[in-house]
């Protein structure tokens, strides 16, 4: 079983041809991208008694994604987005984080559980990023995990207060993925592959196996012990970049699980990859990300539409 943390969101996207309503945040989208890809799931969020916040579990469900906390009585949690005319969105939000009580629950849903990813707001906003932090204290000694700060300057403006939640974080992960954007606000005027580099030296042997760096349509780069690595980005007609870092962190992960790679029984392998291995990794998540801005809104890919996206590219962009 895998599990996820973190917040659950509506995204309001208004695009010139219409409004439309889809569920997202972050680490929601991962959640959804590893059941995808055929992994056991489990999300670990909150989300309203609402209809917002039945489109939500209804959502997680029709991707056979397992929600062990049920809804609660504040209001869904929504992130309006604005696409421009390239694809690219801006975000405003209305939210609401809290997990009240989890950490007296969390010993029984972390119950064979091999790997914890989060990310994103749920390890910024308070009061829910304690409770967060602390779940990912309590797994570490028996769970890989996994980290993706997704900045959100407009919700955390605060970069100094931002620096130090991430830094938490990576200290305690083993899979680490940021954007390049990332990597500018949190650390201005240092090159992001500088910062990353960094990163990979946090928490000393318990710290990071890898660091990746998401780059846009110039393709992802990764550092762990064995050096660093790149690919090309996949060329594909974009049409929005919604949740594309999320499909490229849940194939990520999805990579990690298929090599037999997760649990922390498994950390010393997952540190002595070679950079031939993590390159075939950034490949495999790139390919996901591809598939995704090839079509409106987060919707990550399935195992077969990733195969053909390996395989045949040409075939798999023409399908969307």
């Amino acid at each position: 079983m895998l599990t996820v943390i973190g917040e659950a969101l509506v995204d309001v996207v208004q695009r010139s041809s219409g409004t439309q309503a889809h569920v997202g945040g972050s680490p929601l989208n991962v959640a959804v991208g590893l059941a995808r890809l055929d992994h056991p799931v489990q999300f670990i969020g909150r989300y309203g008694r609402d209809a917002y916040g039945e489109s939500v579990a209804a959502h997680l469900r029709s991707s056979s994604v397992l929600l062990p906390v049920g809804p609660d009585e504040l209001p869904t949690s929504v992130a309006s987005a604005l696409i421009d005319d390239d694809g690219a969105a801006t975000y405003t939000f209305d939210l609401a984080w809290q997990l009240p009580g989890l950490a007296d629950r969390l010993p029984f849903m972390l119950q064979g559980s091999t790997l914890l990813h989060t990310g994103s707001i749920a390890t910024m906003l308070a009061p829910g990023a304690a409770e967060v932090l602390a779940a990912v204290e309590h797994a570490h000694p028996l769970t890989t995990v996994s980290f993706d700060p997704n900045c959100r300057p407009s919700i955390i403006t605060d970069a100094d207060y931002a620096r130090a939640q991430v830094e938490k974080f990576v200290a305690l992960a083993d899979v680490v993925k940021a954007s390049d954007e990332d990597l500018e606000w949190l650390y201005p005027g240092v090159d992001p592959l500088d910062s990353a580099r960094r990163w990979l030296a946090f928490g000393g042997s318990e710290g990071p196996a890898l660091v990746v760096v998401t780059r846009g349509a110039d393709g992802p780069w990764a550092v762990n012990a064995a050096g660093e690595t790149h690919v090309p980005a996949p060329p594909v007609k974009v049409a929005d970049t919604v949740g594309a870092g999320d499909s490229f962190m849940a194939a990520l992960l999805s990579g990690v699980v298929d090599r037999g790679l997760n649990g922390a029984q498994n950390r010393t392998e997952l540190r002595a990859l070679s950079t031939g291995s993590l390159r075939e990794l950034l490949a495999h998540a790139a390919a996901a990300a591809a598939v995704t801005v090839s079509r409106a809104g987060a919707n990550p890919p399935t195992r077969a539409e990733l195969s053909r996206m390996e395989h045949d590219p040409e075939s798999a962009v023409n399908s969307n």
